[in-house]
């Protein structure tokens, strides 16, 4: 191919670019959300779809499709036009489902165009108020003094729950043992109940039931302190260095949407969460609003899913 002809086809298909992007939004927008109305994807899902909306100037459609833990969903828009009109909200649950089950129909890393982070949020380590301990690092010696004595409770087993109590067991060295439940909400119910020991949970769920003193709330699972309580340490203060594990949420799209739709969401996504109402909502849900270019965000996406997959493997968390 000759340098004239080749610029020529890069001039032909910028410009073919830039018109998809001009003419962007075209019709509706569908955002589809993994999980049931009413829990934290939704409520964040419905908020940013609502911002898009006023932005773009078309409708951002919520479509919530349930099941096997939010692979139905994203098996859905793996396989939509590349267009932008077909959106996917993601969570920490995105990158954790390939790492425990034994096929997903899709690649996280191959098949999606990473689009926008929204927020992150850490998790909170909590402790029944029966269990003689009152910190995370005697919570450590305690596991360490009787291994495998000490039970956490999960949603369920593949949960974000789960692989982050095995991710602390296997940075502080210690043995914890499983107690699955079939929802957040019944596994809070036995702890607060000193039935289970030990919950990592999402930290609106516990946020109240720690600060009424129901449950001890130990340490958080981020690098920073929470403003929410400033007073509990992060698990890197309390003796394990470098843990970091967060809740998160993003959107993205099939592999194959064209630059400038991706760049036209990205820059509406991270101005919506420079906004004074967006960071009070979030901060409502426990969350941090946190904006990302399109590289960071898929950088993201392959590193947690290459994490948790050594977890689950070392941890031997495999969902059939």
């Amino acid at each position: 191919m000759n340098k004239a002809l080749a610029s020529f086809i890069g001039v032909f298909a910028l410009a073919s670019f830039g018109a998809k992007a001009a003419d962007y939004p075209s019709k509706p927008i569908t955002l589809v959300i993994p999980f049931a109305a009413g829990g934290s994807n939704d409520i964040v899902g419905r908020a940013i779809g609502k911002k898009l909306s006023e932005a773009l100037g078309q409708p951002v459609v919520i479509e919530n499709r349930l099941g096997a833990g939010g692979v139905i969903a994203a098996a859905a828009v793996a396989s939509a036009a590349p267009d932008g009109h077909t959106l996917l909200l993601v969570s920490s649950t995105f990158t954790i489902n390939p790492a425990i089950k034994s096929s997903v129909p899709f690649d996280t890393v191959k098949d999606f165009t990473p689009v926008a982070f929204i927020a992150r949020s850490p998790l909170l380590v909590t402790a029944a108020r029966n269990v003689p301990a009152n910190s995370a690092k005697e919570l450590i010696a305690l596991a360490k003094s009787k291994p495998g004595a000490i039970n956490y409770a999960s949603s369920g087993p593949g949960s974000i729950n789960q692989i982050a109590a095995e991710l602390l067991a296997l940075s502080a060295g210690i043995r914890l043992t499983h107690i699955p439940y079939k929802g957040g909400s019944l596994a809070l119910n036995d702890l607060v109940g000193g039935h289970v020991e030990i919950y990592i949970s999402s930290l609106p769920q516990v946020l109240e039931i720690v600060r009424t003193g129901q449950a001890k709330g130990l340490a958080v699972t981020s690098m920073r302190r929470t403003p929410s309580l400033p007073n509990v340490p992060t698990l890197d203060e309390s003796g394990v260095p470098g843990f970091d594990a967060t809740s998160w949420w993003g959107i993205v799209g099939p592999a194959g949407m064209p630059p400038q739709i991706v760049g036209v969401l990205n820059a509406e996504i991270n101005k919506t969460l420079t906004s004074a109402e967006m960071k009070k909502f979030l901060e409502g849900e426990g969350a941090e609003a946190a904006s990302m270019t399109q590289q960071e965000f898929a950088d993201l996406i392959r590193s947690e899913t290459q994490r948790w997959t050594k977890v689950a493997r070392e941890a031997n968390i495999r969902i059939d």
